[in-house]
């Protein structure tokens, strides 16, 4: 069955910073949600696993709390919501990924997206399961096994068909900052029979954005045009003011959901705030909701 949800992201905070502010890390997401008009509306969140990636990362990235550990810290503060998670496969053999996706399945997550290696190595490097052969090998074990998809990328067509052959059910897209994603799904349709679940993912920009540069350097492709049009439009989106930013997002929202709302495929929505929760951030996925929700397509 498909999710048909709407899910936020929350990163796990780092280690040092003790369970008290995962907590209230979840109060704050119950309270924006109330004073946004989006209560109720959160099926799942998803939590990141996160890795070591490249020196160049513009926020250093220090010990994180695990996700398990992290669910059970706020899943009381968020009554209703599910759990969603990525979780890395290449550097754990088969039996531990085994025992941790049981774990993660008994603790209430509905979905895994399983992701390999950082940008810094290459695709099959690492010890352990590529997550193309952990959707076949746990296809028993867990029922939604999610990927991520990023149209821009080059070769994404074979790759994600080939993912989809190994047993995807669905899929979690890249941060959304153009519409490619429309004509990727409208070929993906043409040229495959599989229909899996895409969680169409939107992240807000503030203005910080423009002085650190995270999304920019999440969403890097050096060389490939399409990616460069993109951060031109995340460095336009930092410099401009609250109500243009908001309509613009909102614009980008409904032109994607329009483009590929009747192509077949079960769609859910994962919203993002790199930087942070905030007011903004969700009065913009407010915005995006009143004109199109997995509920009121369900």
């Amino acid at each position: 069955m498909p999710l048909n949800t709407v899910a936020l992201e929350l990163v796990p905070p780092n280690i040092d910073l003790g369970v008290d502010h995962a907590v209230e890390d979840a109060r704050k997401v119950a309270r924006l949600s109330a004073e946004s008009g989006m209560a109720g509306r959160l099926g799942h969140v998803m939590l990141p696993a996160m890795i070591t990636e490249d020196g160049d990362r513009p926020i250093e990235m220090k010990p994180k709390m695990d996700v398990l550990d992290y669910w059970q810290a706020i899943q009381t503060e968020l009554p209703g919501v599910r759990g969603l998670c990525t979780q890395v496969t290449s550097f754990s053999d088969e039996a531990l990924l085994r025992d941790r996706l049981t774990d993660l399945s008994a603790a209430g997550f509905d979905g895994v997206i399983f992701v390999g290696v950082p940008r810094t190595m290459s695709d099959g490097e690492g010890s352990g399961v590529a997550p193309t052969d952990a959707l076949a090998k746990f296809d028993g074990l867990v029922e939604n096994r999610g990927v991520i998809l990023i149209p821009t990328r080059d070769a994404e067509q074979g790759r994600f068909t080939f993912k989809c052959d190994q047993g995807a059910t669905f899929a979690m897209t890249q941060l959304l900052y153009s519409d490619a994603v429309v004509e990727f799904l409208q070929r993906f349709a043409l040229e495959s029979d599989h229909r899996p679940e895409v969680l169409l993912s939107f992240g807000f920009v503030p203005k910080l954005e423009g002085r650190v540069g995270l999304i920019d350097w999440l969403i890097q492709d050096p060389g490939n045009d399409a990616v460069a049009q993109e951060q031109a439009f995340v460095r336009s989106l930092a410099g401009g003011e609250p109500d243009a930013k908001r309509r613009q997002l909102v614009d980008l929202y409904k032109r994607v959901i329009d483009g590929v709302v009747d192509l077949g495929f079960p769609l859910s929505l994962h919203f993002e705030a790199p930087y942070g929760v905030s007011r903004p951030a969700f009065e913009t996925f407010a915005e995006m909701l009143a004109y199109w929700s997995p509920k009121q397509a369900s």
